[in-house]
């Protein structure tokens, strides 16, 4: 009779939460953070048909990285208890404390019960009247929550893109400023990227988002609508909010002084 193979619980959850973590590291990059007027979306999305970021409820937004079938079906199961929660009671009884706490059940009885984890991370934030009630919660694959305060960085370089935002982040930035920190500590995770290599790298992601294999995917939620706050900003709209590459003349080499002082040649215009 053959033993089976033994582990004991601290490896079998070590195991798992090892997993979880490559899983979520080899997405790409996502960026929560507010702003003066609300709470605004950044994320790394080769695709234009595939979200990261979505809407939840009327003042709800969600992001996510890792596997992309796995956080959708908590996306479309959180919409489903939003909906019922709002139907059966109130509105204002739907909150983005109360989701991410359904989200952090969720994960962590995969994490704990199921073989194999959620290789998720997700970020549920909600904008209120003011700056002071904007709320971030992100959510881990085993169902931690943190309430981040000013802004939420999730999978790729999640360090290197943090330690950007806290050398730039400022509280009540306007949109195309908060834009513009986002997209730079996005490109900040590029190991051995120069400065004006990052900065062309975050302008160059701007254009592609309106034609096919987008790099960036923005939206926010607005304080000022009344209702329903998510908005996706996409094509000539982002591109406004997002400054032109400088042009790198570095490498330009300066013109021969033989040939400006050669005389125009008549026959050509």
């Amino acid at each position: 009779m053959t033993m089976p193979l033994y582990a004991s619980a601290e490896q079998v959850m070590r195991d798992r939460s090892e997993l979880a973590r490559k899983g979520i590291a080899k997405g790409r990059s996502v960026v929560v953070l507010t702003y003066a007027g609300g709470v605004l979306f950044v994320a790394e999305n080769m695709s234009t048909t595939l979200h990261k970021v979505s809407e939840i409820y009327d003042r709800i937004g969600f992001a996510a990285v890792g596997r992309y079938s796995e956080f959708e079906n908590l996306r479309t199961a959180g919409i489903r208890w939003v909906d019922v929660r709002g139907y059966s009671y109130h509105p204002r009884d739907v909150n983005a404390r109360a989701l991410a706490n359904v989200f952090a059940q969720s994960l962590g009885s995969i994490f704990t019960e199921q073989l194999k984890p959620f290789e998720v991370e997700i970020c549920i934030a909600e904008v209120g009247a003011s700056s002071a009630e904007d709320q971030l919660y992100r959510l881990t694959y085993d169902g931690s929550i943190f309430d981040e305060p000013q802004f939420v960085v999730m999978g790729g370089h999640a360090e290197a893109i943090s330690s950007a935002l806290k050398a730039s982040y400022r509280e009540d930035m306007g949109l195309s400023d908060a834009l513009q920190v986002a997209a730079a500590a996005l490109s900040a995770s590029a190991p051995g990227a120069s400065a004006s290599a990052k900065q062309a790298t975050a302008a160059a992601a701007v254009p592609a988002q309106g034609g096919s294999g987008g790099k960036l995917e923005v939206a926010i939620l607005d304080r000022a609508r009344p209702q329903r706050a998510f908005r996706r900003i996409t094509g000539a709209e982002l591109e406004a909010l997002l400054p032109a590459p400088a042009a790198d003349t570095a490498d330009t080499p300066a013109p021969d002084k033989a040939e400006t002082d050669k005389p125009a040649d008549p026959d050509k215009s």
